[in-house]
């Protein structure tokens, strides 16, 4: 590496450490720049804070500055399946598996259809080798049709992941948390229908596991 190569890696590390405090995550592959929902009472708990000592000799910093107050990212890695029919997003502590309501459930049911079992067996043995005991099974519409409806709707979808994952989580002492947030919290455009499919979905968000 040349010298003017150098110049230009170290320039952009310090880049990226200055920028630190304002990035939010990144994705190894995402649509749509999509973010995910956040009910209320699901925010990231704070991680504890990395011990550094502001006077150790690989630190550099200039004559009176201070060290800002240091923060622990939690950074999300977002994976989308082609169809976009599931998405995988993965942080330090969690993961949420969403799946649009298309593949699991006829239009305007809480029925599931025939390949639905299969893939919900394959969340629920996941879960069981991450030996979670509490998970999140939310449910979303579009904002087509009256909120009310949409629920209603959502929260059964919810309520029939959650039999079917029970089926297949044998965790003892697990606990699910069960909603249905209607319209509440889309994660794309609801006024073209590719963004409506992706906001009928239901999402099972668990700890991740220690392997």
């Amino acid at each position: 590496m040349t010298k003017r190569h150098r110049t230009i890696a170290t320039s952009a590390v310090v880049g990226l450490v200055v920028a630190g405090g304002h990035f939010i995550g990144a994705g190894s592959a995402h649509a749509d720049d999509v973010k995910p929902s956040v009910p209320p009472g699901t925010e990231p708990s704070a991680a504890a804070p990395v011990a550094i000592d502001s006077n150790a000799p690989g630190l550099k910093i200039p004559q009176g500055g201070t060290l800002a107050p240091v923060k622990v990212l939690d950074i999300a890695e977002v994976v989308e399946d082609l169809g976009g029919e599931q998405r995988r997003q993965e942080t330090n502590e969690t993961v949420m598996m969403a799946l649009q309501s298309e593949v699991l459930f006829p239009e305007d049911s809480a029925v599931f259809n025939a390949q639905a079992a299969a893939r919900i067996q394959a969340i629920g043995n996941e879960i069981n080798q991450s030996k979670a005991t509490r998970i999140r099974v939310f449910g979303f519409t579009d904002d087509q049709g009256s909120y009310e409806h949409g629920k209603e709707l959502s929260k059964q979808r919810a309520d029939a992941v959650h039999a079917e994952l029970t089926k297949t989580v044998t965790n003892p002492g697990v606990v699910f948390d069960v909603r249905g947030y209607s319209e509440d919290y889309p994660i794309a455009d609801n006024s073209t229908e590719e963004g409506r499919k992706k906001n009928r979905r239901v999402e099972i968000t668990f700890p991740r596991g220690a392997g």
